[in-house]
């Protein structure tokens, strides 16, 4: 067979999440030296890893932002250009919630009581998702094996979308950095509608999910009570008893779910999809050669670390090298955890990795973007 640019060599793809392993050669002590001093800081200051008040009112605020414009809408049906405002905030509220609230609840880290924990991680399913799924995908593989291909759902190439340096570029993918912001809109309206239940299927299939037929007969009838209660409230309830025009319903539907599709997918790209950031492969036997923590600080990047503001409504997001180190840790703690982490990885010649602003992530996120869309050389790509 003569090569050519569809059947050129790439990775195997793993069938089971156990598949992949991390075996530290050199046993370093980087993450024990790391943790034993992030316990310490706790400790010496008297204060819980979990969230405090500064949460609590957080939240307070942000399901106001999320629930009161609708309440608003359906009291008083305000004319068209108000109403189209309403559902904009709403799509703000969505994605605050689900990067400040329901993410740390679902990390075991909003509080150190699990019925709040659990009451909190289910945040989620007001904003039309599935709890158990998103912690199978998030928490599982997301967090374990980091921009690993095929491994890590939040690079896997999606439609027109290439995420990974791993997997074949197509000649659409050159202008992925132009019309990539169109799909990362709609990722929270595929989310409420269908994603799930693709989950559902895949996560049973590949092993993700281990749960028992009757557990997951009961898990995916309450996804599919979630998804009926959620399209009730938000596209029947307005029309048929409160007189709202469906058009304007559903157009403002559409873009409540567009801008929190567009904030959420951009604030996670700017911590692993962007220039500098590594994608291992592991070995013929299934082995990435790395300490896992050290993995996470080549894999993963911080943005705008001394912007208060955006720290508060991203959920400290931002401070992605902290989250991936220390999931259970409640992200009100990471701009203090930042300077231990970075002083720490400095004195252990580990990379810290950085933009200091949004703006600079995202540049770089469009880099990142432009540089997988392009077609490579193909005697170079054969070898």
């Amino acid at each position: 067979m003569q090569p050519t640019r569809e059947n050129i060599l790439l990775p195997v793809k793993p069938k089971l999440k156990g598949q992949v392993k991390f075996v530290n050669k050199d046993k370093n002590v980087f993450f024990a030296t790391l943790k034993k001093r992030v316990d310490n800081y706790f400790v010496e200051n008297n204060i819980s890893k979990y969230g405090n008040g500064v949460l609590a009112v957080k939240t307070a605020i942000l399901l106001f932002v999320y629930v009161a414009p609708f309440v608003y809408m359906l009291a008083t049906a305000p004319s068209y250009g108000i109403s189209i405002m309403l559902w904009f905030i709403m799509g703000l509220g969505i994605a605050g919630l689900g990067m400040s609230v329901m993410h740390d609840a679902n990390h075991g880290s909003y509080s150190s009581n699990k019925r709040i924990n659990w009451l909190m991680a289910h945040v989620l399913n007001l904003l039309g998702g599935s709890t158990v799924n998103w912690k199978y995908q998030h928490n599982i593989l997301h967090h374990t094996y980091t921009n690993i291909v095929h491994m890590d759902e939040d690079i896997e190439d999606k439609l027109v979308l290439r995420f990974s340096p791993h997997t074949q570029v197509k000649p659409v993918h050159r202008f992925q950095w132009i019309y990539s912001f169109l799909f990362y809109g709609l990722t929270s309206l595929y989310w409420v509608t269908a994603k799930d239940f693709v989950q559902f299927v895949k996560f049973k299939r590949n092993g993700v999910n281990a749960s028992s037929k009757k557990e997951n007969r009961i898990m995916l009838a309450q996804i599919i009570a979630i998804k009926v209660v959620y399209m009730f409230v938000f596209l029947v309830v307005p029309p048929v008893f409160f007189n709202i025009p469906f058009g304007l319903v559903i157009t403002g539907f559409l873009l409540m779910h567009f801008i929190a599709g567009l904030v959420l997918t951009v604030i996670f790209q700017l911590a692993h999809s962007l220039e500098g950031t590594h994608h291992p492969l592991p070995n013929a036997n299934g082995v990435i050669e790395n300490d896992w923590a050290i993995h996470q600080l080549e894999t993963t990047m911080n943005f705008s670390r001394t912007n208060k503001w955006l720290s508060w409504y991203v959920g400290g997001l931002n401070f992605q090298v902290e989250h991936h180190l220390f999931p259970r840790i409640s992200h009100v703690h990471y701009p203090q955890l930042s300077n231990i982490v970075k002083a720490t990885a400095q004195e252990f010649n580990i990379p810290y990795l950085e933009n200091r602003t949004f703006m600079e992530a995202f540049k770089s996120h469009i880099v990142f973007l432009k540089r997988l869309g392009k077609l490579p050389d193909l005697d170079e790509a054969i070898g």
